[in-house]
Order: C-alpha cells, then sequence, then structure tokens
C-alpha cells in the first residue's frame, strides 16, 4: 500500500503530460462547478491519508474555489499619489487555504476541520480540498485516534488556527535557535527579546 501512496505522490509531484492534460479538463469542471462542492472520495488519496483522512463513515471530503490574488479597492476621488491610493496589491494576513478552510467550515457548521491540501489553480482561483469530520458520529467518538475532537478545547478549531496552515499562519512552523524561539509564535516572540533588549518590564 506504501508503495501505491508513493507513486501517487511521484505522479502529482513530476506531473507527466498525460496527467497535465486530464488535470486541465477537470479544472475547467471546477471552475464552472460551485465554490464549495462535497466530493465522493478525495483527489489526492496519498496527501489526505497523510492529513488523517480515512475512509469510513464520519469523514467528509469538500473542495473548496477561492480567489487568486491581492484584493482591490474602489479608485478613490480625492487627490493622491498612485502609490498612495492603496487600490490594488491588497493582501490579507491569513492565506488562502485558511480561507478556504473557514469558508468550509461555515459552510457545514455541525463538523470540524482536520486539515486540508492544495489540488491546483487556473489563472483565477486556487482550489483546496477540506478534509472535515462529523464529530457526533458514533464511528468517530468510539475511535480512540479522533475521539480528541470531542473535547470542547477542539470545537472551532480552524477559527482559531489550530489546523496545519493555521499553524504554519501563526508562525509555529518557523525553525529558529532553540524550542523556546518556535513558542508561542514568531511574533510573539519577537516581542519578547525586544522586551529583554530595552528592558522593559512586562
Amino acid at each position: 500500500m506504501n508503495s501505491m501512496y508513493k507513486q501517487i505522490a511521484m505522479i502529482w509531484h513530476k506531473k507527466p503530460e498525460e496527467f497535465v492534460k486530464a488535470i486541465r479538463m477537470r479544472k475547467i469542471d471546477w471552475r464552472k462547478g460551485r465554490t464549495i462542492e462535497r466530493l465522493e472520495h478525495p483527489t489526492r488519496i496519498d496527501r489526505a491519508r497523510r492529513l488523517g483522512y480515512k475512509a469510513k463513515q464520519g469523514f467528509i471530503v469538500v473542495r473548496v474555489k477561492v480567489r487568486r490574488g491581492g484584493q482591490q479597492k474602489r479608485h478613490l476621488i480625492a487627490g493622491r499619489r498612485p502609490k498612495r491610493k492603496g487600490i490594488n496589491k491588497l493582501t490579507v494576513n491569513k492565506s488562502i487555504q485558511r480561507i478556504a478552510e473557514e469558508r468550509a467550515a461555515k459552510k457545514y457548521s455541525t463538523l470540524e476541520v482536520l486539515n486540508s491540501y492544495y489540488v491546483g489553480e487556473d489563472g483565477k482561483s486556487k482550489f483546496y480540498e477540506i478534509i472535515m469530520v462529523d464529530t457526533h458520529h458514533p464511528v468517530i467518538s468510539s475511535d480512540p485516534k479522533y475521539r480528541w475532537l470531542l473535547d470542547d478545547a477542539n470545537k472551532g478549531r480552524v477559527f482559531r488556527g489550530l489546523t496545519s496552515a493555521g499553524k504554519k499562519g501563526r508562525g509555529l512552523r518557523w525553525k529558529g535557535k532553540g524550542a523556546e524561539r518556535m513558542r508561542p509564535s514568531r511574533k510573539a516572540n519577537i516581542r519578547r527579546e525586544r522586551r529583554i533588549q530595552y528592558k522593559v518590564v512586562p
């Protein structure tokens, strides 16, 4: 089984011509489809299994379409230099993957987001598949590997940056000098170092 998943991962990594053509035709259908669409099975089974997906009751896979690039504002009438108008290249602090996870969580409010992964993009949109878990299902509640999702501390975990993409956006994937520089976040450690540098009492 492991060799099968390795072969699937290598196909996604190397992307031969036949594979690229097939994915291109899929993206045309994805673009015409709904923004949030429930799937029968994941597109990238190797990546989904690595992130915790199991082919059993209680697990749901959703594909989300999110816009690419920065945001835009209305053109300002008042006099300003183009540099100061702030119309183009406006980006939010959250990654597009986190935005996709939150939209899926709002659509399926009774489910919890486990993780997500990238499946493709075109000129306008990016596509992510979200792994969601029904915590009220008896199969999930009786499974010791996923029983931790029933705790109150994990409710709404996607909105608090507790998924893999959320932890990356919070700076918890940053590798600094020593484990103390990795927690609780990159920004918190920068503030702490400044307090020590200028001898500010917290």
